[in-house]
């Protein structure tokens, strides 16, 4: 048997039970045959067996981490994007009507913006509370009546749909604050259209770039007055938010700059992009706002905000910049706006609602709050209840009590819901094909004077399995096309754009995640060829106490225990501790979750194919986790290098532009700071066979020992090895030829003019270099090389001086972000107390900071 038939075996069975839950099934009608838009897909998708579907969820698995999509709930730690290889599929006629009641909602929710922040003819009129958009955290009153007008400040929107059990669609919510997923959406396209090849090219979807295309098309039509070229940046709250990877997509694929608060500043009312170099900005027109409205301005809304910049409502408010979408727009997310929609759409579009909403009762309005009430005390009722802002689960772990005073307390902030019974689909959940509920998420974008939704969207997946239902994973959503001739997305031309070339910005911020990606980069591969040596040569020497090699696997492992320390006695347990434990500090788990880190904030300027780096990395671990035997480590830590080496690949193939240079000037940087610390592993005389173990070991890990062995014949000796890493023209790995590339990086900066610090201060270490007589470096005195000490000790803080330097020039515009609750402004004002009022200078200076 087949999964398709099994399903629908399975599916039968269930509508002729007796269920307590009528749910619709997205694949099987009642009678056993198949939905429409199923049937021409059935000879294609029946021939999947369950082993296929192991097949098809392993490579789903691999391509997303390849890609590096992940995703964060809130409060929890990021986790990879899940997506079920079977699509939810819907029909060109079920499909129409439902696109006509998106485009008239997303017409309304705009027209009810308006309204709120203007004539405020809603409320005045008693047609929506006052309550339900006073008290709503994201009603922002800073922009209720603005001297400039914005008839369109709802320009991309989200709904989240389901159907009931008679498969009629319903709104479950609106999203207009900061719309997320369209990004993810796109992703569980490119993916299952790579799993699935024969059965895509079947179905006759409808492609999805050209949406984007009409996305970056309006997005530039919003800027404020006639510009050839409006700057446009995507605000993010930065490499840590929940949807990081879905922001960090659409700045890559629109062209915009990915950019956080820190980035912009005001001057004068407009609102400006920094650049490298002292005082350099940029305009911007446009801000596809990624971060909440609370959080966008310290200065008028919250003031403990490091996400936002000064200024910026007042510009909006002037209509210097155009926010996307508006602020205050978040008030619209409002489940409390629901059971006044269609009075609303009567009342402003002269239409009836077409989508109805959810069931949804405002606990402010008595009727309301009795129904509600009276449902909560039968048990089993089919009603939830909801704050009016706030998280969906916020009130998950509440007992009846606890819900009953919050209600009573403050009724006008909650609102119950007639819980649907979501219709299901095929899911594979825990390796088997089972009927799982779904939703969908739509999209909706002012393009074109109207607003056309996505023909397709984002599909959710959840598991009723326990106390409630629960996002499990995603689904891609296909829309059919009713004649194969139909343009994608309705959209038979896009409207034109500027043909003018645009000049890529990027900001210090940038080029500081550049400068610690070269960084990171280069100590993971450095602390990974070390490790490889000496794994070596503990392999061959650790059984044999006193002999040569076990006097040089000491030294090299003196050399790993100064970069990231010491934890295990046992060897193997300490070369796995090394590449797993990412809490040990120096490691190598530590220093692939710090590039990580830095990669993803510059996520929007790299290509797909960097991601696939930590694909590889990932594999080689759970390899690792998986073999307990010796040789496993090399072999994990052999694959965790051949992926770095990668990366280098993927960013030689960048432009070169700062972002580039900047990478390359760390990457130059860490590879001396890693080569400093390895050749005091040569400072010390142990005996002749040891010392030249030693130095062999010195050279695999500098990979130099081919080099070394070609021109030397094999014959290792100290002033041989310190020639080659010191002041070789042409090894990559010598110092010299590191500091004369970083020189070349820095002069390439646009901040450098030739006489900078850093630029001084590498000319003067490659002036020293110059200078150095290797016959000197290696002579003996004592127990050990004391020249070489010493040059070594001199060298080790000249290069932090650089760094510093670097990051002092080329990243730091100004002082960090401090929010204003830490900034005491009585202090710019010293004034004397008068007698007996010390405590009370004391208690102002508390207030004001």
């Amino acid at each position: 048997m087949t999964v398709l038939r099994d399903y629908v075996t399975a599916s039968t069975q269930s509508h002729l039970g007796d269920s307590l839950v009528a749910r619709y099934d997205e694949v099987v009608a009642p009678d056993g045959s198949l939905r429409a838009p199923w049937r021409p897909l059935a000879h294609l998708a029946g021939q999947l067996t369950e082993r296929d579907l192991v097949r098809l969820d392993d490579d789903v698995t691999r391509f997303l981490a390849d890609d590096g999509v992940s995703y964060a709930r809130p409060g929890a730690r990021r986790q990879p994007w899940k997506l079920d290889p079977v699509p939810l599929v819907l029909d060109p006629g079920t499909w129409s009507g439902l696109q006509t009641g998106l485009a008239q909602r997303a017409e309304l929710l705009n027209a009810v913006l308006v309204d709120l922040y203007g004539a405020q003819s809603l409320l005045a009129e008693g047609i929506v509370p006052a309550p339900v958009v006073t008290a709503h955290a994201g009603y922002t009153r800073q922009v209720v009546r603005p001297p400039e007008v914005d008839p369109r400040p709802l320009v991309f929107t989200a709904t989240d749909l389901a159907r009931d059990g008679a498969g009629e669609w319903r709104v479950i919510g609106d999203r207009a604050q900061a719309p997320s997923g369209l990004g993810y959406a796109m992703e569980n396209r490119r993916v299952v259209s790579r799993v699935l090849p024969e059965l895509y090219r079947e179905a006759g979807l409808h492609r999805m770039e050209p949406y984007f295309w009409a996305l970056r098309s309006a997005l530039l039509q919003s800027a404020n007055g006639d510009l050839a070229d409006p700057r446009v940046v995507v605000l993010t709250p930065g490499p840590h938010s929940e949807t990081a990877y879905d922001q960090a997509f659409i700045a890559s694929t629109l062209g915009f700059p990915l950019v956080e608060g820190n980035d912009l500043v005001v001057r004068d009312g407009w609102v400006y992009l920094r650049q490298p170099g002292y005082g350099r900005l940029e305009r911007v027109d446009v801000i596809l706002r990624r971060v909440d409205a609370a959080w966008t301005d310290p200065l008028a809304l919250r003031g403990d905000s490091q996400l936002g910049v000064p200024g910026l409502v007042e510009a909006v408010r002037r209509g210097r910049v155009r926010m996307v979408n508006g602020l205050g727009s978040g008030v619209l997310d409002n489940p409390g706006l629901l059971p006044y929609l269609p009075a609303a759409c009567e009342h402003l579009l002269g239409e009836p609602l077409l989508l109805e909403s959810v069931d949804t009762w405002w606990c402010g309005d008595p009727d309301g709050l009795r129904r509600v009430l009276d449902d909560l005390e039968r048990p089993g009722a089919p009603t939830v209840v909801r704050a009016i802002d706030g998280s969906t689960t916020e009130l998950a772990g509440c007992s009846f009590a606890e819900l009953l005073a919050r209600i009573t307390d403050e009724p006008h902030r909650y609102v119950g819901q007639r819980r649907l019974p979501f219709s299901q689909a095929p899911s594979w959940i825990g390796h088997r094909a089972s009927a799982a509920p779904v939703t969908l998420r739509t999209f909706s974008l002012r393009y074109g004077g109207a607003y056309r939704p996505l023909i397709g969207g984002l599909a959710n997946v959840y598991d009723e399995r326990g106390t409630g239902l629960s996002t499990v994973s995603s689904k891609d959503v296909w829309v059919l096309k009713e004649d194969p001739a139909d343009p994608d997305q309705g959209l038979a031309d896009v409207l034109s754009m500027t043909a003018a070339r645009s000049t890529p910005v990027i900001v210090p911020r940038v080029l500081e995640d550049f400068f610690w990606v070269g960084r990171y980069a280069e100590r993971t591969e450095d602390l990974l060829r070390l490790l490889l040596v000496t794994h070596a040569v503990a392999e061959d020497y650790r059984t044999r106490p006193g002999s040569v090699g076990a006097a040089s696997l000491d030294v090299l492992l003196g050399v790993l225990a100064h970069l990231a320390g010491r934890r295990h006695d046992d060897l193997e347990a300490e070369f796995r501790s090394l590449l797993l434990d990412d809490d040990r500090t120096g490691g190598v788990a530590d220093s692939v979750a710090r590039l990580r880190d830095a990669l993803t904030g510059v996520r929007d300027q790299l290509s797909a194919d960097t991601w696939r780096t930590f694909g590889v990395i990932e594999r080689a671990n759970q390899a690792l986790l998986a073999t307990p035997y010796s040789h496993q480590t090399a072999d994990s830590a052999g694959r965790i290098l051949t992926g770095i080496l990668a990366l280098h690949g993927v960013t030689a193939g960048m432009v070169r532009d700062p972002g580039w240079h900047m990478l390359g000037a760390g990457r130059m940087l860490e590879r001396c700071q890693q080569l400093v610390r390895l050749l005091h592993a040569s400072t010390v005389r142990r005996g002749l066979d040891v010392d030249r173990k030693v130095l062999e070991g010195v050279l695999a890990a500098a990979e130099s020992g081919v080099t070394h062995r070609r021109r030397y014949r094999g014959w290792i000796r100290a002033g041989g090895v310190l020639d080659l890493l010191l002041l070789d023209v042409d090894n990559p790995r010598s110092l010299r030829f590191a500091l004369t590339e970083l020189g070349a990086h820095l002069r390439a900066l646009p901040a450098s003019t030739g006489s900078t610090r850093p630029e001084r201060l590498v000319e003067n270490l490659l002036s020293d270099l110059d200078e150095l007589d290797i016959a000197t470096l290696v002579a003996v005195g004592g127990e050990g090389r004391p020249h070489l000490v010493r040059l070594l000790d001199s060298i080790a803080p000249q290069l932090l001086r650089i760094g510093e330097a670097i990051e002092e020039l080329h990243v730091r515009t100004g002082p960090p972000p401090r929010t204003f609750g830490q900034v005491a402004l009585v202090d710019a004002l010293p004034a004397e107390p008068a007698p007996g009022d010390l405590s009370e200078l004391g208690d102002a200076r508390g207030e004001a900071s």
